[in-house]
Parts: C-alpha cells; structure tokens; sequence
C-alpha cells in the first residue's frame, strides 16, 4: 500500500542523508581556504560561494525532483541527444574522472599522512594500500542501495557532524585571532571570487546526481506521488542546505582568524590540520582525520550509487558490476595524486557548470516559456562557448588578446561573462519559438 507522506523522522534521515552525500572532502577544504584568503572581506566571499555551494545544489535537487528525479529527462528538454551527452558528461565528471577519486585521495592526504611521519614517499605503496581499502567499503556499502539511507543517515552523519562540532566549538571558544587584510583575489569583488570558488565542490552537479539516490531512497518508503515525492525532496533538501551552510560560515570563519596562529597556508587541507592541531594537539589531528575520513567515505559511496544507478539503467549491465567496476576505476585513478587531480578538473569544471547552473534555472520557469526547446538552445549555446573560453584560461592558455568584444563582456573578469548572454539568448529563443509557432 503506497503511503501519502514520510514521518517527520524519515524525512530527517533523508534530509541527512543528503547533507552527508554533500559534504565531502572539497567542502571542508575550500571553505577555510577562502576564509584565509578573503581575510576581512570573508563574509562577502562567504555569500558568493553559499550561493553555488548552497542555494543552487538546493535548486538542483528541487529541478530533479519536479522533472521526475532523473537528470536526462530534464537534460532531454534541450534536445534528446543533448540530455544524453550532457548526462554521460555529468556523470563522469563528477564520478569516476575527478569527484569519487578525489574523495579517496583527500581521506588519505589529510587522514593518513599526519599518522606516517617516518615515511619518505607515502605516496606510493601507503596510497595504494588505502586506496584498496577505502574503495573497497565503498563497494562494500554501495552494494545494497535501499541500507544507503539507514546507513549514512542514522550512523555515519551523526558521527561526522560530533567530530566536526568539536573542531568548530573550540575555535570560536577560543579565537586564533583577527581577519586580515585580504589576499590578491579577494581585494576587489570578493563575491565573485567565492562564487567562483563555489565550483570546485562540485556540488551543483551532486545535486543532479543524488537526485536518483534522494529519489529512490524517498520510493522505498512507500511514496509514489510525484508531488508528495517533490514536497519530500525540498524538506531534505532545506536541512541539507541549512547543514552546509552553518559548516561553510564556522570553517570560513576558522580560516579568517587563523592567520595569527598558523601563517598563510598553501591549501584547505593544511589550514585545517594546523588549526585541529593548534586548537586540540595530537587528539586535533585525529578529529579532523576522523571527520575528512567520514566526509569523503560517505560521499564516495553515494557517487558510486548514483552513478551505478544510471549506467545500469542506460546499458541494462548490472548495477553489481558498475560498482566494482567504479570502485576500481576511482582507485586506479586516485593513485595519481590529489594535485593532479585538482589541476586537470579544475578547467573542466570552470566549462561545464555554468551549463548546470543554467539549466536548473530554466528548469524553473519552464512553464513560464510554454517548455520551448530553443529557450533552451538559444541560452546554453553562448553559455557553453563562453565558459569554454573560461576553462582554457584557467588551464593556462591566455585567450583575451584574440577574443574581441567578449572579453568586454560585463563580469568576464570575474568569471561570470556568460551570465548576460545567456539571458539574451534566452530572451531571443522565446521571441524566435513565438514567431515560428505563429
């Protein structure tokens, strides 16, 4: 018998289940990074990179669940190829290729390392081995899908959020200090700069591919209705998003002041294991590996079922056989090196999420444009060229001289040039679907 709504329990577990799958390792590595950089300009850079590593993931999940909790359908409004590729495309981006690699490669850089001191290359065997290890309960977990939400919602979030609490509690008990000045970046338009910041969590495209997880996990229970499904979704949704929020401000705010204490630092990574270390010693640098360690596990496993889920459904192979063959993948891949790892995705996901965040917004006023594919069309064409230009730049290679009137696009500098064409192109695709159909 199909049930009309979750209790208020259930829909806590889910919602906190969703705010695990979230909150990996570049959440917790970016935002003190930012807070350090940004210096006293940190609640302005705060704001912009809420706004992509919050306010628009809430948006995603919220665009799946309307459109049927599947990314292709939604995808699929551009044009059926397009929902495809644009798929497929997502997927390894965020799975295999960069997102479920990086979550092993993080756990180990931050939660193992400090342990191997005597070590003169943990980088090599050491990595291996954890790999092995890591990949394997991810498998292990990813297995059976319908325990995903009694597994991470009722055991792994709570213990990440004790470990993450303790760190936070002390740091605002105690203050390592005062912001200072801001670093080049954040000297002028620092929300531009956390808004762009806000890519490399890569939350957005999470949001589209949890979304099957939330889905699924929602019709386990007894939900069927579409609109009940919906109504679910933007709950968990919400106190993911008040989750992440409050994480983001308190691991800003810990960046911001702790200048004083432990210096300017290359990384998130290295600011976080000199403030656990600063605030609470050697028990600190068990905390934070604890807390990464649960943040990058409980991640790993829901991109591993996600993106199991989908390439089961699209080849009719075995959702078994993707996730070991994730599983594998990711670890071969994680050997690389986190450095790496950053290095390669960062341009590629400079290109490709100013087509997510579009998409979920059009997806909202899809009804308000009667559904026309060229809104679509017209406003992803300019989107993608532009922030295709704005990947290559930021993989090294300085396009401005030979780009014309585009570089004096409004925002180009700050990373956002496609934002006015977009709309444009959005505006004309309407204009040109109502002469056509006239």
């Amino acid at each position: 018998m199909n049930k009309k709504a979750l209790t208020k329990t259930q829909t806590l577990t889910i919602g906190l289940m969703l705010f695990a799958l979230f909150l990996g390792a570049g959440n917790m590595i970016f935002p003190p990074y930012l807070g350090q950089q940004a210096g006293n300009h940190v609640w302005q850079g705060i704001i912009g990179f809420l706004i992509t590593g919050v306010g628009l993931p809430l948006l995603g999940v919220i665009a799946i669940a309307r459109t049927g909790g599947d990314l292709q359908s939604l995808a699929s409004r551009v044009h059926p190829i397009y929902g495809i590729v644009f798929t497929v495309i997502m997927y390894l981006a965020i799975g295999p290729f960069f997102g479920i690699p990086r979550t092993g490669t993080v756990a180990f850089e931050i939660g193992m390392i400090p342990f191997l001191p005597e070590i003169e290359d943990p980088y090599g065997i050491p990595l291996l081995l954890y790999t092995i290890l890591f990949f394997g309960i991810t498998a292990f977990l990813s297995l059976n899908p319908t325990k995903l939400v009694d597994r991470i919602g009722k055991v792994l979030t709570p213990l990440l959020l004790i470990v993450l609490a303790l760190l936070v509690a002390k740091s605002f008990i105690t203050p390592m200090g005062e912001p200072h000045a801001p670093e080049q970046g954040y000297l002028e338009g620092p929300l531009f700069k956390g808004f762009i910041e806000g890519y490399l969590t890569m939350d957005t495209i999470a949001a589209l591919v949890f979304g099957i997880v939330v889905i699924s996990a929602i019709k386990e229970k007894g939900i069927s209705s579409r609109a009940a499904i919906t109504k679910i979704c933007i709950t968990a949704g919400v106190i993911a998003a008040i989750g992440l929020a409050i994480v983001y401000v308190s691991l800003g705010y810990i960046g911001a002041t702790s200048t004083d204490s432990i210096g300017l630092q290359a990384n998130g990574g290295a600011i976080l294991s000199s403030t656990a270390y600063h605030l609470y010693g050697s028990t600190g640098t068990i905390i934070l590996g604890l807390a990464i360690t649960f943040a990058c596990l409980t991640t790993s496993i829901g991109l591993v079922s996600a993106t199991a889920q989908y390439f089961s459904k699209i080849t009719r192979v075995s959702y078994n056989v993707f996730v070991f063959a994730l599983s594998i993948f990711s670890m071969l891949i994680a050997n690389v090196g986190l450095t790496q790892l950053i290095s390669i995705s960062l341009p590629v996901l400079i290109t490709i999420y100013p087509l997510a965040i579009v998409l979920i917004l059009l997806s909202f006023m899809h009804n308000w444009f009667k559904g026309y594919s060229l809104v679509y069309i017209f406003a992803l064409i300019p989107t993608g060229i532009i922030s295709a230009i704005d990947g290559i730049k930021t993989a090294g290679i300085d396009l401005t001289a030979s780009l014309g009137f585009i570089s004096q696009l409004p925002f180009f500098e700050e990373g956002v040039g496609w934002l006015l064409p977009s709309i444009i192109g959005a505006v004309l695709g309407y204009l040109v679907s109502t002469v056509v159909k006239k």
